[in-house]
């Protein structure tokens, strides 16, 4: 039997791939937008760029910036297995920058009166990883 092999039969949680050089750079205080330039797959470079513009009451910006991330988060979710469903665990690192930029559309969402993206990406959010609903919320 393989070591996290899903005995109920359910879909198994895809974990992404570490990004070791964008975490790296990020956790060295390097810019998100530097990141994200040199990164441009990095999901959590781009989820970053969406909290900072969310923070300064730039929405529009903390969209594009999300939308970006979670559209390059769900290159490499696919990339990797994932097959439009099933868990994408906050407690693998590696995840988080996805399940953020999910966040952070759902939040610019709200935030420019889009509610049917609002209401998806939170049950997409709620869906994959119900923890980082609550911890993101």
């Amino acid at each position: 039997m393989a070591i996290h092999e899903n005995l109920l039969g359910g879909v198994p949680p895809t974990h992404l791939p570490e990004e070791i050089e964008p975490r790296e750079l990020l956790a060295s205080g390097s810019p998100a937008s530097e990141v994200a330039a040199k990164y441009p797959k990095s999901s959590l470079a781009w989820a970053l760029l969406a909290d900072d513009a969310f923070e300064a009451g730039n929405t529009v910006e903390s969209y594009a910036y999300a939308r970006t991330g979670y559209h390059r988060g769900l290159d490499m979710l696919r990339r990797n297995g994932w097959k439009g469903h099933g868990p994408v665990p906050w407690e693998h690192e590696p995840n988080r920058g996805f399940l953020r930029a999910l966040h952070g559309l759902a939040r610019a969402a709200q935030a420019i009166g889009e509610k049917d993206e609002y209401e998806r990406c939170t049950e997409f959010l709620r869906d994959s990883s119900p923890t980082a609903a609550q911890t993101l919320g």
